[in-house]
């Protein structure tokens, strides 16, 4: 029997498809979260080795024909320490075949459009828009992290909830429904002493990455809120920004949306694909499917079908 195996390997969570050359899924499998960015190295790699494994249950003795993983922290490979954890964990498995590792983006890119060329735009936590050529990332506009960038990303947009409600409480005003949801979510009052200091600490206590947790108020908010609207008018702007700034002058390849921030009925989904209107924009389907199916291209080629379902 021929077959390939696609994986998405994401921070929470891993899951794995053992397709065959019609596009038949023919094993599923799930773990937990294998970002070696954000879980111990060997932790990651045993969470793709046992999503795998699973899939595979009942495929026999045969080897997969090809193996793509597509992987949320796949720089972290670039280190050959974290390396060979995942090579000693193929090995461990018995895969007799070596995965080829790629980004979420372009498993996501892949998910989308049968394209090999175009631009995938990238807003979840953080945020980073990619050139795709011959279906790999080639350069990349953005993606610096919280400290340096990710403008217009769920990060971005949680910390610019909060400065809204700083503003108010440092320099008077009414509080909307924006700043009301910010205060209640921190448990601050707005008539309390130096609340303002209060909501910093609390902002503070945790990692800053945690400021994404505000970014569903700016939504919520939206349309009833000046405020949010605002937000959410420079989020779109910034992701439209750094989306053009991944593209060749005059390109008429697809732009793929993947994340959270980007969804279709959310505000700030709204306002980038009004920003891209007249492009071909797509929203990514599954990660999973599209590892599937580049596996499914290395092994059988450019006519490959696509995965018949996701289960």
């Amino acid at each position: 029997m021929r077959y390939v195996v696609g994986v998405d390997a994401g921070g929470t969570a891993t899951r794995a498809l053992a397709v065959g050359a019609d596009g038949t899924v023919l094993g599923t499998g799930r773990a937990g979260g294998a970002n070696p960015n954000s879980h111990p190295p060997e932790q990651a790699a045993a969470a793709i080795a046992g999503a795998v494994t699973a899939a595979l249950t009942g495929l026999g003795p045969s080897e997969p024909s090809a193996f793509v993983i597509g992987m949320a922290g796949a720089s972290k490979l670039t280190d050959p320490a974290v390396a060979e954890v995942f090579d000693r964990a193929w090995r461990g498995a018995g895969f007799g075949v070596t995965p080829r590792v790629v980004s979420d983006a372009e498993a996501a890119f892949a998910s989308a459009t049968e394209d090999a060329d175009g631009t995938v735009l990238v807003a979840g936590t953080g945020s980073i828009a990619g050139r795709i050529r011959k279906r790999r990332m080639v350069s990349v506009a953005g993606g610096y992290g919280w400290l340096l960038g990710d403008e217009g990303s769920g990060y971005w947009i949680g910390r610019e909830a909060v400065r809204a409600a700083l503003d108010v409480l440092t320099r008077g005003g009414e509080a909307g429904p924006l700043v009301r949801a910010v205060l209640a979510e921190t448990g601050v009052e707005e008539d309390q002493p130096k609340a303002h200091h209060r909501l910093i600490t609390a902002a503070n206590a945790e990692p800053p990455v945690r400021l994404a947790r505000f970014a569903p108020l700016v939504s919520e908010a939206a349309g009833t809120d000046p405020v949010a609207d605002a937000i959410v008018g420079r989020a779109a702007a910034c992701l439209v920004e750094l989306a053009l700034a991944a593209r060749e002058p005059g390109e008429r390849t697809p732009v793929v949306l993947v994340g959270s921030v980007l969804g279709e009925n959310g505000p700030v989904g709204a306002a980038v694909r009004e920003g891209l209107s007249g492009l071909d924009v797509r929203s990514d389907t599954d990660g999973v499917l599209g590892a599937a199916w580049l596996a499914a291209v290395d092994a059988f080629g450019e006519h490959a079908p696509r995965p018949k379902r996701v289960p």
